[in-house]
């Protein structure tokens, strides 16, 4: 079954992950980690719990409004960042001028993008951006034309479409002229785009691809069934042997951090939370639990309970990473990788406990995360604080905690009796 199954599944796996364009928006989205974390430390330091009891009314408001630039300079404007890293990243794999076609890109993306507001009641006022259009709104126009202006310049740059300068002229003026035909060319493409869009059909490509294709791909994403069915493709992924973390999210992470970033935006306005499921909920609610499989429980069942010495020498080693969220210590050394004893716990596990937390964080038990990015490895229970602005964030995570311990402790039981069975054998009968 499993040989049959490793057929099917890896040849596909691999195809995800050596896939050009999603290599690409993962290096993309990774370019804005470090300043999507510094908006969101300003978010945690803004709503901490105790301000109130510290500072007076008047002295919270000056302290985050003081603050509220920091998420607004970063998380509130990330499409800027990934359409740089898009334009770039897909520029440097065809192996052409990257930061040129990362420029375009942003380029290209702003000329698609309306400069008007029109607040409710009052007349538009001419020549400002709103930040959601640089944010959550806008993300997938961004995506589309990161891919699609980069692609457009390096075609025309590979056919060598462009003004060659002459020896001696400085590198920085010679890639400048050489950038300049593609450049015009992919951005008249896109303001001829959009004078389309908004003389003949009255809109904007913002609102006709948030429409048509941002809106119900995140209405779907924020669903239980496919997030169950994610965390599913993450985990047999893994027992094989293959990054599920790297080849799933490469797909669904658009769609947790456009929920991610709305669930912020509505956050640092009015307070409320409109997503359960976005891209912390992934991480605190399942890598942010010992790893991939949330195996922290795992590694305190084995020290706790189990008597084999194999398995309590690879616990000993993955308990040090596990607490900072990193387990190959006990995925390749329990083993679980390519382990039928294990496949049901692994995969099972994650989607209870995943399930679990949905419907409790539904029933307003606990609060959702609130869209502030926490590092991946920061330990257990701090995580969930930090990530639901709420101390039931981290109780949650060890009511999860227990969950995966009891529906992995009779496996592990039977693992270990067998390998106490096997190290008693092999102590009776030592080898020359």
């Amino acid at each position: 079954m499993f040989d049959k199954m490793s057929e099917v599944l890896i040849p596909i796996a691999g195809r995800l992950n050596n896939n050009r364009y999603l290599t690409v928006l993962r290096d993309a989205f990774m370019l804005a980690f470090p300043l999507t974390i510094f908006g969101s430390i300003a978010v945690v330091l803004m709503n901490l719990p105790f301000l109130n009891k510290i500072m007076d009314e008047n002295a919270v408001a000056v302290f985050r409004n003081a603050l509220n630039v920091a998420p607004q300079a970063t998380m509130s404007i990330m499409t800027l960042f990934v359409v740089f890293g898009i334009g770039y990243y897909l520029s440097r794999s065809y192996e052409v001028e990257a930061v040129f076609g990362g420029v375009i890109a942003l380029a290209s993306f702003l000329v698609l993008t309306p400069f008007i507001v029109e607040p409710e009641g009052q007349e538009a006022i001419q020549n400002v951006l709103s930040l959601d259009r640089l944010g959550a709104k806008g993300m997938f126009l961004g995506m589309i034309t990161g891919f699609l202006s980069a692609e457009i310049y390096r075609r025309i740059v590979q056919r060598e479409l462009t003004i060659k300068m002459p020896d001696g002229v400085p590198p920085a003026v010679a890639k400048s002229f050489s950038a300049l035909i593609p450049a015009l060319i992919t951005l008249t493409f896109f303001l001829v785009l959009n004078i389309v869009v908004t003389q003949l059909l009255d809109t904007n490509m913002h609102d006709v691809i948030y429409t048509l294709v941002q809106a119900p791909l995140v209405g779907l994403g924020s669903g239980i069934v496919p997030t169950l069915i994610a965390v599913f493709f993450i985990q047999i992924l893994w027992f094989f042997g293959l990054h599920g973390q790297i080849i799933i999210n490469s797909v669904m992470d658009p769609i947790w951090n456009t929920l991610a970033i709305e669930n912020l935006n509505s956050y640092t306005a009015t307070g409320e939370v409109p997503h359960i499921i976005s891209k912390p909920f992934m991480e605190i609610y399942t890598v942010g639990m010992g790893g991939t499989g949330m195996t922290l429980a795992v590694v305190l069942a084995i020290l706790l309970f189990m008597k084999s010495r194999q398995m309590k020498q690879v616990a000993k080693l993955g308990l040090g990473p596990g607490l900072f969220n990193v387990n190959e210590p006990i995925i390749f050394g329990l083993p679980i990788v390519m382990n039928p004893m294990i496949i049901v716990p692994w995969i099972l596990a994650p989607m209870v406990t995943t399930a679990f937390t949905y419907f409790v964080m539904a029933a307003g038990i606990v609060p959702p995360p609130t869209g502030v990015t926490v590092p991946w490895t920061v330990p257990i229970v701090i995580n969930g604080i930090m990530a639901t602005n709420s101390i039931w964030g981290g109780l949650l995570q060890i009511v999860n905690l227990l969950i995966v311990f009891a529906i992995w402790f009779p496996f592990l039981k039977i693992i270990d009796r067998v390998n106490v069975q096997k190290e008693h054998t092999e102590d009776s009968n030592p080898s020359d």
